[in-house]
């Protein structure tokens, strides 16, 4: 399904289990020495995705540690994203020459628990979501808007290397192509001489999942 969203040049590879024999790097093992097994299987097909969708980039495998805010520390010249659900995990990375910066995430196609939607849209979003449920029942509209805004801090956060809030930005999803854009509602941050003021994604819904994905091309 990430491949669906993300063409080369970005390397991407995704798993619906957790295979057996994936080894961490020693440096990782000691990171998640003391977490439950959900979060060891998580973590070790995450990077198992990471690594594969780098070795389609041409890159040995290294360890990928997670950072400040538990995002993953990527080799020096690549951006990347990882995300994991119950069922489905993926990696997506592309060199810094060609992408800018890179988002993903995946979840259940199934709605939100109660006061959820309530506590991540902003007014406009919620005002739109009644025009997405009349346009089909086979997305929830609700989890797909959260998946969306997961995407954008991914994409975000490695160029303004500062916290944006589910309130910070505005998803607009159009149900009928397969896109959204969201508009950045703080003061936007200068990266590289542009304003970081918004970005346009892509999503699906399949095999029991909704997928979002950010690329940005280098500039």
């Amino acid at each position: 399904m990430i491949t669906d969203l993300l063409a080369p040049p970005i390397s991407a590879f995704e798993a619906f289990d957790d295979p057996d024999g994936v080894v961490l790097f020693p440096e990782e093992e000691e990171h998640i020495a003391r977490s439950v097994d959900k979060r060891r299987k998580e973590f070790t097909t995450g990077r198992h995705c990471a690594r594969t969708a780098l070795a389609g980039l041409g890159f040995p495998p290294v360890p990928l540690l997670p950072g400040p805010k538990r995002e993953p520390t990527w080799p020096s010249g690549v951006v990347g994203s990882i995300t994991h659900c119950k069922g489905y995990r993926a990696a997506a990375a592309g060199r810094v020459s060609d992408v800018w910066t890179i988002g993903i995430d995946a979840e259940p196609n199934e709605p939100t628990p109660s006061g959820v939607l309530e506590a991540i849209a902003v007014p406009g979003e919620l005002a739109r979501m009644g025009e997405l449920r009349a346009a089909g029942d086979k997305v929830a509209w609700d989890r797909l808007l959260f998946s969306a805004k997961e995407t954008v801090y991914k994409a975000w956060f490695p160029l303004a290397r500062t916290w944006l809030g589910f309130e910070d930005a505005e998803v607009t999803i159009n149900p009928d192509d397969g896109t959204f854009t969201a508009r950045i509602l703080i003061d936007a941050p200068i990266v590289d001489g542009v304003a970081l003021d918004g970005f346009t994604g892509r999503w699906l819904a399949r095999e029991g999942f909704v997928v979002t994905a950010i690329a940005v091309p280098a500039r």
